[in-house]
C-alpha cells in the first residue's frame, strides 16, 4: 500500500477503518462457523518441542525462498528488453502513438510476475502449515487456523492482486505521455535538435528515460508485493521458532 501510494495510484487507503472492521467485511458468516470451530476447540496439554534442528532448517528454506524470488524479479526488471521469454518485452519496431497500445505486454509481464510468485510461495506455506501441524498441540492448531484463513481469503486476495497491474497502468500511462509532451516541446534530456524529431527507442531505457523509470517502478512493486506475499509463510516460521522447547 505504500509502494502504491508513492507512485499516486490509490485515492484512499481506508485508514480510518480499523483492520479488524476491514477483515470482517471479507468473511461471510457462513466461514465463521469452521473458523470458530477450529479456534474454540480443545487443546491438549501442549508439551515443549524437543531441542532439534527444524526451526533451523525451515528458516533457511525460507530464506532461500525468499532471495530466490527477490533476485528473480530484479534480474527480469533488469535485463535488456526482450532478452529471455520471462524478461521485459521487446521494444516495438516503432514508437507507439498511444500508451494504451503499448501497455498490454507489460501486463501481461506484471501478471505471470504475480503466477510466479504463487506458485513458489503456495507449497512453502503448506510445508511450514505440516511442519507446524507435527509439532505441538498449539502449533498444529495455528496450523490449522491460517488453512482456513487461506481457503476463505485467498479468493478476495487474488482479486485484489489482480487489481496491481491495473493501477500500475496509470503510472505507465503518466510516463508515456510525460515523454510525448517532452518530445513535443523540446524539453526531452535526450533531445539535441528541434522540437518534434523522431522518439529515440534507445533511449527509453536509459538513465532517466520514461520506460527505464517505469521499470524500476515496476521492480519495486513486484518486490512490495512478493513481501506481501510472504508474510503469512513468515507468520507461521515466527510461531515455530517462538514455541517453547526443552
Amino acid at each position: 500500500m505504500r509502494c502504491l501510494n508513492d507512485l499516486a495510484l490509490l485515492e484512499s487507503t481506508d485508514a480510518e477503518m480499523a483492520f479488524a472492521e476491514r477483515l470482517a467485511l471479507w468473511i461471510h458468516f457462513t466461514d465463521a462457523i469452521p473458523l470458530s470451530a477450529i479456534h474454540n476447540g480443545a487443546l491438549p496439554v501442549s508439551q515443549p518441542l524437543q531441542a532439534n534442528t527444524a526451526a533451523e532448517s525451515l528458516s533457511a528454506e525460507f530464506n532461500r525462498s525468499k532471495a530466490m524470488l527477490v533476485n528473480t524479479i530484479i534480474k527480469v526488471c533488469s535485463a535488456p528488453p526482450g532478452e529471455s521469454v520471462s524478461g521485459l518485452p521487446s521494444l516495438p519496431l516503432e514508437a507507439p502513438t498511444s500508451a494504451a497500445s503499448a501497455w498490454p505486454p507489460y501486463r501481461r509481464f506484471y501478471a505471470a510476475q504475480q503466477y510466479e510468485m504463487d506458485t513458489r510461495i503456495q507449497p512453502l506455506r503448506a510445508k511450514l502449515r505440516t511442519a507446524l501441524a507435527t509439532a505441538s498441540p498449539r502449533l498444529k492448531k495455528l496450523a490449522e487456523l491460517d488453512a482456513m484463513f487461506e481457503k476463505i481469503l485467498r479468493g478476495r486476495e487474488l482479486e485484489l492482486l489482480a487489481r496491481v497491474p491495473l493501477l500500475l497502468k496509470t503510472r505507465f500511462e503518466q510516463l508515456f505521455k510525460l515523454h510525448r509532451a517532452q518530445l513535443q516541446s523540446g524539453d526531452h534530456p535526450h533531445q539535441t535538435d528541434h522540437p518534434g524529431q523522431p522518439d529515440d527507442r534507445a533511449a527509453w531505457m536509459q538513465g532517466e528515460g520514461w520506460l527505464n523509470r517505469f521499470c524500476k517502478d515496476m521492480q519495486s512493486l513486484l518486490l512490495a508485493e512478493a513481501d506481501l506475499r510472504l508474510q503469512p509463510a513468515l507468520g507461521l516460521l515466527e510461531a515455530f521458532k517462538k514455541e517453547p522447547t526443552q
